[in-house]
């Protein structure tokens, strides 16, 4: 009888427990719903869709396999888009971070009208790439803004047609960019350095160490957490980017700013190759995926 007794509220205690489990759940089930039902259904609908020959539009779907796939690999477009995409990363991760780094040191300490200068620094993360492109590409016209300063200098020599010339467009929209994102390199590394001991900076400076030696030394190697997480966010960024190219150059001149995304779009709404434009979103999905698990496996190596 005891037992009985003892038993019975352990019981109750696991039916509320199953009830609140239960009720955590149905919290949970909307979002579960939205990813599973429209993201991941998505990329299987995606996936099926490259194996077709299709105009996204109308009702006949012929089944093809990897036709589209073979496609891909042999489109010179695809690899000009794909180098454009390794130069485009390379240049704006390699010069957000050092800019970003530059202006959380210097703004690290207690500096007249510092939140100024970090509310300026942040400001154009928060503007819309479509206005930033609309604005830029006026700035970058052969009479805009930027060659009418430079020539108010004397500095003809420098002016350029900055977004028509197949030479160096592609650097104007990295420029573009990194005037975009520098703001948010900077505000993880204000976060970063904030959570760095203050005792380690000091016993360097007690040991004489300089103030390049300390941050080579010191902070730099404090920053390896963020300095990872930015590399990682700008590889996925510029394989995503679209609205900037899209909205400055279109791709041009002559593909040598095409992004996979901008070349999706046109194979999907300009040549009505839906198939085709499948195919290379799932390219696309797996190369995003394939860099982001190799960076993360990289970090994990380098803690270790």
């Amino acid at each position: 009888m005891a037992l009985r007794e003892a038993s019975a509220p352990r019981v109750a205690n696991r039916g509320k427990l199953f009830r609140g489990q239960r009720t955590a759940y149905l919290y949970v089930l909307p979002a579960l719903i939205l990813v599973v039902g429209i993201i991941y259904a998505g990329i299987g609908y995606n996936g099926y869709i490259s194996t077709t020959n299709w105009n996204g539009i109308g009702p006949d779907q012929s089944f093809i396999g990897f036709d589209n796939y073979v496609r891909v690999f042999g489109d010179p477009v695809f690899w000009t888009a794909v180098r454009n995409i390794a130069v485009f990363a390379a240049i704006t991760i390699v010069v957000q971070m050092a800019i970003g780094l530059t202006m959380a040191l210097l703004l690290s300490g207690n500096i007249k009208l510092g939140n100024v200068y970090k509310v300026v620094m942040f400001l154009p993360v928060v503007i819309a790439p479509a206005a930033t492109s609309v604005a830029f590409r006026q700035l970058l016209t052969p009479d805009g803004q930027v060659n009418e300063t430079l020539r108010f200098f004397g500095l003809d020599v420098l002016t350029h047609a900055w977004t028509s010339d197949p030479q160096v467009a592609l650097l104007a929209l990295a420029a573009i960019n990194v005037w975009s994102w520098t703001g948010f390199s900077f505000i993880l590394y204000q976060a970063a350095l904030s959570q760095i001991d203050g005792d380690l900076i000091e016993a360097a400076q007690l040991d004489g160490a300089s103030l390049w030696r300390t941050v080579r030394s010191i902070i730099i190697p404090q920053l390896s957490g963020t300095h990872a997480t930015l590399v990682l966010i700008g590889i996925i960024g510029s394989l995503k980017t679209f609205d900037i190219v899209y909205l400055t150059t279109g791709g041009g001149p002559g593909g040598s700013t095409e992004f996979l995304t901008t070349y999706i779009y046109k194979q999907a709404i300009n040549f009505f190759d839906a198939g085709y434009a499948a195919a290379l979103s799932v390219v696309l999905l797996v190369l995003s995926v394939s860099l982001t698990l190799a960076q993360m496996r990289a970090t994990k190596y380098g803690k270790d």
